[in-house]
C-alpha cells in the first residue's frame, strides 16, 4: 500500500495504470474487432452483446445508450424472466451464470441471424453460460469477439464442461488488462479493493464504438447512432432508425 496524497489518490493511480495498459496493448485488437463489427453492420447484421454480473456494464455501453450504435442488441440472463416466463427466483441465484444451458434459453429469445457479430464480455472468462453463448455463436457461423482478463482466465480452471475459457472460443480477443480477482489495490488487512474491469471495459466499449463509426464512414455509410432521448428530437430520430431493425433489437427497461 502506497502513501495517500490528496492530489494523487492511490485508487486513481491503479485505475489510470489499468486504462493505460489497455491503450498501450489493445488498440490492434480493438481495431480488428471494429472491422468485424463494421462488416456485420454493412451486411445488414447487428451487434449481439452478452455479459453476466458486472460484465453487463460492458453490454450496456454497447447497446441502447446515447452516443452508441442503434443496431446493437443486449442478450441477458434477465431475459428469461422478462421475456421467457421464468420465475425471478431462478436467476437470483448468483451461481446461475455457471450453467451452460442458460445460454441456449437466452439465445432462443432473440432473433439471431448469420450476418450478426457477437461481443461477449467476462472478466474471468470461465463461467458456463458465457462460454456456451460464445460457442453457440461460433457454431452458428457468427464472429465472436471476447472482452476478458487473460491474466485471470489463465490463473483458474474453466467451469464449462469443455474445459475451454472464453478467449479460446473467440475470433478476436480484447484483454481488459486486469489482474486475477479484478480488485487491484491491497489494504493492510489483506483485503483488496478497486476492481478495474468496469473502467477498462467501458473504455474498450467506447474506443470500439468510435472505431466502428470511423470504419462505416470510410465505407460511405452514415453510422446509425442513438441520440439522447432527453434532447429535442431524440425520440423521433431513434425510432426512425430502430424501425429498420424492428424486433431484432430488444428494448431494455429504463
Amino acid at each position: 500500500m502506497t502513501a495517500r496524497t490528496i492530489d494523487n489518490p492511490p485508487a486513481l493511480r491503479v485505475l489510470r495504470e489499468a486504462m493505460d495498459r489497455v491503450v498501450a496493448t489493445q488498440l490492434p485488437a480493438i481495431r480488428e474487432a471494429a472491422l468485424r463489427c463494421a462488416e456485420a453492420l454493412a451486411g445488414d447484421g447487428i451487434i449481439q452483446v452478452f455479459g453476466t454480473g458486472h460484465s453487463r456494464s460492458f453490454a450496456m455501453e454497447i447497446a441502447g445508450r446515447a452516443g452508441g450504435l442503434i443496431p446493437a442488441n443486449q442478450l441477458a440472463i434477465k431475459d428469461l424472466v422478462m421475456h421467457g416466463g421464468a420465475d425471478p427466483a431462478e436467476i437470483l441465484d448468483p451461481t446461475c451464470e455457471r450453467d451452460p444451458a442458460l445460454a441456449h434459453r437466452v439465445w432462443r429469445l432473440h432473433d439471431i441471424r448469420p450476418a450478426d457479430v457477437f461481443l461477449v464480455a467476462s472478466n474471468s472468462g470461465i463461467n458456463g453460460a458465457t462460454i456456451e453463448m460464445a460457442r453457440l455463436a461460433r457454431d452458428n457461423g457468427n464472429p465472436v469477439i471476447a472482452v476478458t482478463s487473460l491474466a485471470h482466465s489463465n490463473s483458474v480452471a474453466s467451469r464449462h464442461p469443455s474445459g475451454q475459457r472464453l478467449y479460446e472460443v473467440a475470433d478476436v480477443v480484447i484483454d481488459n488488462c486486469g489482474v486475477p480477482g479484478d480488485a487491484a489495490y491491497p489494504l493492510p488487512n489483506g483485503a483488496v479493493i478497486v476492481p478495474t474491469s468496469t473502467m477498462t471495459s467501458v473504455l474498450i466499449a467506447q474506443l470500439l464504438t468510435a472505431e466502428i463509426c470511423a470504419e462505416l464512414l470510410e465505407r460511405g455509410m452514415a453510422p446509425p447512432v442513438h441520440i439522447s432521448a432527453n434532447v429535442e428530437g431524440g425520440d423521433a430520430h431513434n425510432e426512425a432508425l430502430r424501425a429498420r431493425y424492428a424486433d431484432r433489437i430488444r428494448r431494455s427497461e429504463p
